[in-house]
């Protein structure tokens, strides 16, 4: 089992997280029997997991997109074991094929046994220069979460925390963009099965987004950033927003390194456990002033779209 905040943090965060964490555990255990018992170890689960195809990494250069087929010609490098350097055709997800450009690098997991087109998955930009700035975030973030120590979690009236992650689109997107702007943050990820969680967090935010544009506020963000960067990828993230017809315009999907999320969690004060293959999480919903302070925190999903928009409008 794997954590997704460090030893302490769950001392640093409001109690009222700490009480819809114990709650929301309860709720899984009463309500999602049945999604819990189906992630345990049956065997089922084992002649699944071992059905499932080996993958391999891929990186190159995508020479053209062939919208109507669902596929990129791939430019790429030899792939040990399995093939050497060559350009071919390769399926991609609506998502990441909304993405991709041709001269585009990525980097990739090729499955060979998908039906049809060899399928590439879990798809990232691997360009010199996004990659660098990804990286000097994450150690940035890193430093700066281990030197607050048990005082990581960031109270009302503080700063926001500084990052450096990718949005839906892959561009790399960074704290200091949002400078001057009033910003509604959240944590959620796109496989969450739980109705009242995710699903309902996202919903809530694109409603305040559509309520705020009515009540003429301007200069407004909104971000969510997943707490799984494993499985969310920018194509993920672009075709979960899609199919909920977001207005991007304003609304970004953020997401990066494992240990650049894990770090904003816990300056965030959220938390969040992978435990049979479902993420339990709490939820927070923040409202950031436009000199970069804290000015407002809803914990859980009790919130009104309206008490946002009206904080908005101090």
């Amino acid at each position: 089992m794997s954590r997704f905040f460090p030893r302490g943090t769950l001392g640093r965060a409001p109690a009222c997280a700490r009480i819809c964490l114990s709650l929301f555990g309860l709720a899984l255990v009463l309500g999602a029997g049945l999604v819990l018992t189906g992630c345990s170890g049956s065997k089922k689960d084992h002649a699944a997991e071992a059905a499932t195809p080996k993958r391999y990494p891929i990186r190159g250069v995508i020479v053209s997109v062939d919208l109507k087929n669902h596929a990129v010609l791939l430019n790429h490098q030899a792939i040990p074991g399995y093939m050497p350097a060559m350009t071919m055709e390769y399926g991609m997800s609506p998502g990441d094929l909304a993405n991709a450009k041709a001269g585009q690098r990525i980097r990739a997991m090729m499955n060979p046994d998908a039906k049809g087109l060899p399928q590439l998955e879990d798809v990232w930009p691997d360009d010199q220069a996004g990659d660098k700035a990804i990286g000097q975030g994450e150690r940035s973030l890193r430093d700066n979460t281990v030197s607050r120590g048990t005082g990581a979690y960031r109270e009302l009236g503080e700063k926001m925390p500084g990052f450096v992650l990718y949005n839906q689109d892959g561009k790399v997107v960074t704290a200091a963009e949002f400078k001057g702007k009033m910003v509604m943050l959240d944590f959620i990820y796109t496989r969450c099965p739980i109705a009242n969680m995710c699903p309902l967090e996202t919903s809530k935010m694109v409603q305040t987004q559509q309520l705020a544009k009515k009540a003429g506020v301007k200069n407004v963000e909104f971000i969510s950033i997943t707490l799984d960067p494993k499985n969310d990828t920018p194509g993920v993230l672009k075709e979960y927003a899609k199919d909920r017809s977001i207005d991007t315009s304003n609304f970004s999907f953020l997401t990066g390194p494992e240990q650049a999320v894990n770090d904003l969690l816990t300056q965030f004060g959220v938390l969040a456990q992978l435990k049979g293959g479902i993420i339990q999480h709490t939820l927070a919903t923040l409202l950031i002033s436009p000199n970069g302070t804290i000015a407002y925190r809803a914990d859980g999903s009790d919130w009104e779209p309206k008490d946002f928009v009206d904080r908005m409008k101090l």
